[in-house]
């Protein structure tokens, strides 16, 4: 019913920036509360932030708490995650995901982008 695709990975060094982005398709983009994730090489599935459907409301793991934050444009049916300060233990594959508006904060995600590769070197 949506499809999400992720852009904006790559390779940086300690300390740097980069923005993610994640762009949906449709026209009821607004309806969905939005959610990035990431996996590292044998490693489970984390969270790592979530915002409304509203964009007032966000919720970061203290992982990432103080160095990422995610917004939204619905105009342009896209979510971002700003990521500064990067450590090496932030490489991963990065996924943007949605879920219909409901309960706060969401229990499950019923879709899922292709994800997008963070390098982050020392």
């Amino acid at each position: 019913q949506v499809q999400l695709g992720e852009s904006g990975g790559g390779l940086v060094q300690a300390g740097g920036s980069l923005r993610l982005s994640c762009a949906a398709s449709g026209r009821t983009f607004s309806i969905y509360d939005m959610a990035w994730f990431r996996q590292a090489p044998g490693k489970e599935r984390e969270f790592v932030a979530a915002i409304r459907w509203s964009g007032d409301i966000t919720y970061y793991p203290d992982s990432v708490k103080g160095r990422f934050t995610i917004s939204r444009d619905n105009a342009k049916n896209t979510v971002y995650l700003q990521m500064n300060s990067l450590k090496p233990e932030d490489t991963a594959v990065y996924y943007c995901a949605a879920e219909p508006l409901g309960r706060w904060p969401p229990l499950k995600y019923d879709y899922w982008g292709q994800g997008t590769q963070v390098t982050v070197s020392s």
